[in-house]
């Protein structure tokens, strides 16, 4: 009777712990949704520069600022978030970001000129640095300590899925706007294609804002404004009735210490015990950035258009992009633990150098000619004697050619039909650029994107971590806005080949700082790598 009794506690037990888990697992897959707006909000914009180039009749600093603006509004974001969560509450901010993922959707779609498509991408901008600091947080402080780190990484994942499904997105509307249905033709996906691209985050933004009216109050926030039954009732939910009461118990001793201890101010960073680990955080956040990846992120089809191979085909192949980058994240967070952070740091840096070269080579070894048939079959779009002067004659770059076109065409002729005079001219090989591209993305994935977040959370000495990482997170946003920013103009007026080249010479500079600077950390604990890294 005993033997019996035994099991069915046991087996309660087990049952109460599964529904515990799949509690906290339901709220963490709800809150990370934010994560997943982020990613679609960053990179949808990927497939609209095309089309908002020629509607607004942009330049090429406009069509840069037109995509990196939301980075700047997400970095102010990031800085007042913490502290407005604090006030407000975790959930709510998060409800605020919602709305405001909802009305800059709905305000890009609309925008009748380029300021308010600027500001309405702004807006979405303050949507993503919240969710970007506030959806890990809320994750983590409801989470089982056990599966606290696999249930963070929901957020991540979430991003990255966000990422590609707004690649896929940005393709099926191209393709809806061919059809000759009835519903097709009155949506008028054919000419108002980037405001559909832009507009659909609406519906996940909606989703997002509902779904959060089921996620409870952050239960630390709530011991931190002493509202404790309501924290243990939180936590009871996702942990268990024992298991709550253990993890309150350290809350409510981690929120007295905090109290205790004076505010940390930046000049602590710049103390000379803490000059390596600053160092190392501030290169490292520097050449996640700088070696080029929202380049490719936001402006794939773009880059893909350059090889010739069109719209339908550069949008269709900007979804590997996306694939690429989730497979390969993926590995990265299974093998940050058995490998080492410095071996993926050190393959993928690697990786990105030699990718960049391939570009850079590819793109520098292009030529292009227009034959007079080519120049005949555009005749339906330009007069072919406006050509007479460049017909058959071979250019050696893209520069040369872009610029014969400009002169030959006129400006706004030019970026209307550009890609499709590349597409007749260039002689490249595109398998090679599409090659460079997936391996440029597949090293970025395994190693410095993931990684240098789990070298953050680790290289700084307690006291000082959040303001550390805020800080090198600062600069790591500033560097991806102007990446994002210039890359439009590095392309018309420095090439492909150039810009490639100089993202592969950082992506160098990177490989041989982190092979002599960078100290492993796999396997350590904080206080062992303090000991280590910080020098008295």
């Amino acid at each position: 009777m005993i033997k019996i009794h035994r099991e069915f506690h046991l087996t309660n037990n087990l049952n109460f712990k599964q529904m515990n888990l799949k509690y906290s697992a339901a709220v963490s897959f709800i809150v990370a949704l934010g994560g997943f707006l982020m990613g679609f909000d960053a990179s949808v914009i990927s497939g609209v520069v095309k089309f908002i180039e020629l509607q607004f009749d942009l330049t090429k600093i406009q069509l840069g600022w037109a995509v990196s603006c939301l980075t700047l509004t997400a970095t102010l974001a990031m800085m007042i978030a913490g502290p407005l969560s604090d006030k407000l509450g975790r959930r709510r901010v998060l409800k605020y970001a919602a709305a405001l993922y909802f009305i800059s959707a709905l305000g890009s779609a609309i925008a009748p000129n380029f300021v308010l498509l600027v500001l309405a991408r702004m807006i979405g901008g303050f949507g993503v640095g919240a969710s970007l600091i506030i959806a890990p947080v809320y994750i983590a402080e409801i989470a089982p300590p056990k599966l606290r780190g696999t249930m963070v990484s929901f957020n991540q994942l979430n991003i990255v899925l966000g990422i590609s499904v707004a690649f896929f997105t940005n393709y099926l509307i191209l393709q809806l706007g061919k059809l000759n249905t009835e519903w097709a033709t009155w949506l008028q996906f054919d000419a108002y294609n980037w405001r559909w691209m832009l507009g659909l985050e609406a519906l996940p933004a909606i989703l997002y804002f509902f779904l959060l009216f089921f996620v409870p109050r952050s239960p630390r926030w709530l011991m931190m404004n002493g509202l404790d039954d309501e924290a243990l009732e939180v936590m009871n939910k996702s942990l268990g009735e024992e298991e709550a009461r253990h993890e309150l118990r350290s809350i409510s001793n981690s929120i007295n210490n905090s109290k205790q201890k004076e505010r940390i101010s930046v000049k602590e960073l710049f103390k000379p015990s803490l000059k390596l680990v600053l160092l190392i955080g501030i290169v490292i956040a520097i050449i996640q950035q700088i070696t080029g990846i929202n380049s490719v992120f936001f402006y794939a089809p773009m880059i893909f258009e350059q090889t010739g191979i069109g719209t339908d085909a550069s949008f269709s192949q900007a979804i590997l992009v996306g694939l690429t980058n989730l497979v390969f994240t993926l590995f990265a967070i299974w093998l940050v633990d058995r490998v080492g952070r410095k071996p993926l740091l050190i393959y993928g840096l690697f990786g990105i150098v030699i990718s960049m070269v391939i570009l850079s080579a590819s793109f520098g070894n292009a030529s292009y000619q227009l034959s007079e048939k080519s120049i005949d079959e555009c005749s339906s779009f330009i007069e072919p004697s406006s050509l007479e002067g460049i017909k058959n004659v071979v250019f050696e770059s893209d520069l040369e050619f872009n610029q014969a076109l400009k002169n030959s065409l006129g400006d706004k002729i030019f970026k209307e039909y550009q890609s499709e005079f590349i597409a007749k001219a260039i002689s490249i090989n595109p398998w090679m650029v599409l090659g460079g591209i997936l391996g440029f993305v597949a090293s970025f994935a395994i190693s410095i994107g993931p990684v240098m977040w789990v070298l953050f959370s680790e290289l700084f000495p307690n006291r000082v971590r959040g303001l550390a990482i805020s800080f090198v997170g600062l600069i790591n946003s500033g560097i991806s806005f102007l990446v994002q920013l210039a890359f439009p103009w590095e392309q018309m007026n420095l090439g492909n080949a150039t810009t490639f080249l100089i993202y592969g010479i950082f992506g160098a500079l990177g490989l041989v700082f982190v092979m002599i600077m960078l100290p492993e950390t796999k396997g350590k604990s904080l206080e062992e790598l303090e000991l280590a890294l910080v020098r008295e």
